[in-house]
């Protein structure tokens, strides 16, 4: 429609079009507030993937000291500092990027509530603009930033042949940066990602952008480590080997006796017998014998190894298993599992007494104790200490034991790993807590967690939270999981006998 020719209404017909273009330019807090969400998300998987790759290069380190792997280690704990040192040179390239879109972003201290602050103005759409653009005035970071990505993946890939081999087609960081805009063009990389993009949102891209090079750190790495933890040592020593449970018993306590050749190798052919009878051999390639000892005084076992040496002799040795059955001779308090009551359970013990039970009183402090005669159970809910006094024939014994915290259970799902194909978690249908190298048989239930996908498949991060163990709410995400992808588990809550808990969760890396 023509603009009028009377002076007047055409300058209030501008002024209507020039507030109309500030109105579509104008993004909301709503919007803003978003992206700081994802921003923030994004951080906590960073911190995340940093900390999965400290533990595998102090893992690493450790390999690298022991004589064992040492020389294996050696050249891949090579290849792992190369990749750390390219994540963090592009790491530390982009947090300058961030600094820089600040204070094109007008950055300036402020004072909030008492406290000194830096705010920059969050929705400006030209500072992002300026300093990426390739315009006039630009400062031409878009490019640059480009051909640094662009040289980070090359140069991954490069460490060595098998990696190139493993990840040139999953790396998380891509080799063409081109997309399709809404008119049917193609965008070059900086155009795409930062021609007029508010601050906070440029922001996040970069961080997206961390996230990749984290995620790819953590790939390579993962693999360097691989390939050392499946090295087989072959040992060229043997050497007949005998152990036993313990050389002072009780009447009526098991006597297990263990013999084997070198590292427990079958390799070695062994024949043992102990105690004058043959002793088939477990998968370990070692023989065990348990029995009942009775009646007092000093024993012996004898037991005799036959083996097959390096050079191809045979060798026998014998040894005697010698032990002590002792008389009972006063109270005792034997705990069932060890020298610890754990909060929150049944803690057995067997008491013994060198009199009758109707002689023979039982009492605890810091915790109760329950049952008759030998078999009692201990219940205790402060950590330190407790003590049991047993009162046998009017003479008092007292017995000091620790109390401490059920340890925190492992988050897991599937085999557990902080690595797995893609096509093995999608068909994971439930996460669990796992109690590991405990002596009690107890159960924690996953009662809550935040979750969050990025990497692969994830422009942005995606969040979803678990209110049990069920994988069910995650469904539509993972079914969008694919090599390259990451999964962070957070804030993961769990339930156990002695209440509920947080404990430390994971990120999981497809591939």
């Amino acid at each position: 429609m023509a603009l009028p020719a009377e002076p007047r209404q055409k300058m209030i017909n501008l002024m209507y079009l020039v507030l109309t273009a500030l109105l579509a330019l104008n993004v909301s807090s709503e919007i803003l507030n978003a992206f700081k969400v994802v921003d923030k998300s994004l951080m906590t998987s960073n911190d995340n993937l940093k900390n999965a790759n400290n533990t595998l290069y102090s893992s690493l380190e450790a390999k690298l000291k022991d004589p064992m792997t040492s020389e294996k280690a050696k050249p891949w704990n090579e290849k792992a500092k190369r990749a750390k040192d390219l994540a963090t040179e592009l790491n530390n390239y982009i947090e300058q990027l961030k600094v820089d879109l600040k204070k094109e972003a007008g950055e300036h201290e402020v004072e909030v509530d008492g406290k000194k602050v830096m705010q920059f103005k969050e929705d400006d759409l030209e500072a992002a603009t300026r300093l990426f653009g390739h315009e006039e005035g630009g400062k031409n970071k878009g490019p640059e930033f480009e051909s640094k990505l662009k040289k980070f993946r090359a140069d991954m890939l490069a460490i060595d042949p098998e990696i190139k081999k493993e990840f040139d087609k999953t790396f998380p960081v891509d080799a063409d940066y081109k997309t399709i805009g809404q008119d049917g063009k193609e965008k070059d990389f900086t155009f795409a990602y930062f021609h007029m993009t508010p601050t906070v949102a440029a922001l996040t891209l970069l961080s997206k952008f961390q996230n990749n090079v984290k995620n790819g750190e953590n790939q390579v790495v993962t693999y360097c480590h691989n390939q050392v933890g499946a090295v087989k040592v072959v040992y060229d020593q043997f050497a007949a080997l005998v152990g036993q449970s313990s050389n002072y018993m009780m009447p009526g306590e098991e006597m297990e006796i263990n013999a084997g050749v070198g590292a427990y190798s079958k390799a070695a052919q062994p024949k043992i017998s102990i105690g004058g009878a043959s002793m088939p051999l477990a998968e370990d390639g070692r023989a065990t014998s348990k029995f009942k000892v009775s009646g007092s005084g000093s024993k012996s076992v004898p037991v005799v190894v036959t083996y097959t040496k390096p050079d191809g002799t045979s060798e026998t040795k014998t040894f005697d298993v010698k032990y002590t059955v002792g008389t009972p001779g006063g109270a005792a308090v034997m705990p069932d599992k060890m020298n610890v009551f754990y909060i929150g359970v049944d803690n057995p013990v067997t008491i013994g007494s060198p009199t009758g039970w109707d002689k023979t009183t039982v009492s605890m402090t810091n915790g109760t104790i329950s049952g008759n005669g030998s078999v009692r159970t201990v219940r205790v809910s402060a950590i330190g200490k407790a003590s049991i006094t047993v009162v046998a024939d009017k003479k008092p014994t007292t017995f000091e034991f620790r109390v401490k915290k059920i340890p925190d259970p492992i988050f897991k799902v599937g085999s557990g790993k902080v690595r797995m194909p893609s096509v093995e978690f999608k068909s994971q249908q439930f996460c669990r807590a796992e109690l590991e190298n405990f002596d009690f048989d107890l159960r924690f239930n996953v009662t809550s967690a935040t979750v969050y996908f990025s990497g692969a498949n994830f422009p942005n991060v995606a969040t979803a939270t678990l209110q049990g163990n069920n994988l069910a709410p995650l469904s539509t995400y993972m079914s969008r999981c694919g090599p390259g992808s990451v999964i962070t588990f957070d804030n993961v809550k769990v339930q156990g006998p002695d209440g509920p808990r947080t404990i430390e969760g994971k990120s999981i890396a497809l591939y």
